[in-house]
């Protein structure tokens, strides 16, 4: 038997997922922007590639 859910995380984190896919897709540019400013934000050292 199924219960109802009052809140659905993952049906949550899809629609996220999707709405982000949309806006960033073919759009590197604004990604990279957008992740620079995140890190500055909340003070992220970007991790270092091998």
């Amino acid at each position: 038997m199924k219960k109802s859910k009052e809140y659905d995380a993952v049906a949550e984190v899809r629609k996220i997922r999707e709405k982000l896919s949309l806006k960033y897709w073919g759009n590197t540019d604004l990604l990279l922007k957008d992740l620079k400013a995140i890190r500055k934000k909340y003070k992220i050292k970007a991790a270092k590639l091998p």
